[in-house]
């Protein structure tokens, strides 16, 4: 499975970003909340992780 938009489902994205972030619910203690709004414009398709256009 590749990491690129034009690689893969908007649902494989948020799979990706759960997985590499792990616990993404800020229930924990030190969590930081909104964490997954940094990588929400790769999850919706608009920015690859590396910062450039699909």
């Amino acid at each position: 499975m590749g990491y690129l938009i034009s690689e893969t489902t908007k649902e494989e994205r948020e799979k990706i970003v759960a997985e590499s972030l792990g616990n993404i619910d800020a229930a924990c203690d030190g969590c930081m909340s909104g964490l997954v709004e940094m990588y929400q414009d790769y999850i919706d398709g608009k920015l690859n992780i590396a910062g450039t256009m699909p």
